[in-house]
Formats: C-alpha cells, sequence, structure tokens
C-alpha cells in the first residue's frame, strides 16, 4: 500500500499560510463564481502573486486544496504578511535555541562536564 501524504502537506502548509494571511488583513474570497473558479484553477497554487490593478499592485494567494479561496490584499496587508512571516521565523529560531541548552538530559556528554 502507497500512502501518498502530500494532500495533507498541502493543506496544512496552506493553513498556516492563510492564518498570517488573515492577521496581516488579507480578505478571503470564495470561488464561489465562474471568474473566481477560474482564477483559482490558473493561479500558481499557495504562491502569493503580485500583479498590477488600477495603478496599485494586488497580491492573491489561491488555496485549491483547503478552502477553495482566494485571499487578496494590497500593499499594506503584504507587508504586514512580511512582518508576521518574519516574527514568527525568529520565535520559532529562539525555540529552537532555547530547546538546544536545554534537552541535554541523559545524553549530556560526561566529557564536557
Amino acid at each position: 500500500m502507497v500512502f501518498d501524504g502530500l494532500p495533507a502537506i498541502r493543506r496544512h502548509e496552506a493553513g498556516s499560510t492563510e492564518q498570517l494571511l488573515a492577521a496581516a488583513g488579507f480578505q478571503t474570497r470564495p470561488a464561489d463564481n465562474p471568474e473566481r473558479v477560474h482564477d483559482l484553477a490558473v493561479m500558481p497554487p499557495l504562491k502569493i502573486v503580485a500583479r498590477n490593478q488600477d495603478n496599485d499592485v494586488r497580491y492573491t494567494f489561491a488555496d485549491p486544496y483547503k478552502c477553495r479561496c482566494l485571499y487578496v490584499g494590497g500593499s499594506k496587508e503584504y507587508l504586514a504578511y512580511q512582518r508576521l512571516v518574519t516574527e514568527q521565523q525568529i520565535a520559532q529560531e529562539r525555540l529552537w535555541a532555547e530547546e538546544d541548552r536545554m534537552n541535554w538530559g541523559l545524553w549530556d556528554p560526561w566529557y564536557w562536564r
């Protein structure tokens, strides 16, 4: 039996990104009309795409796996998203550094004492 975990990974990846996009102020637009269904089908999945619209840059994220929706925001929302991603990365690195300092337990090399 072969297990394909790729759809589960994609759903998890989408969920994490979607939380940050929503927190940054991106608007959720379900693919509930022919135009949005088409946009969802032709856009690269799980990638933020920038495009010019009415002399402004619009950022769109297509999720055909989890919510089957589009996230749409402008420059302000995209900058907020980038800030949140950076904050999340810094927090994760701090957590890993803290775990590295604390987790020797029984595996503490005796010759380092």
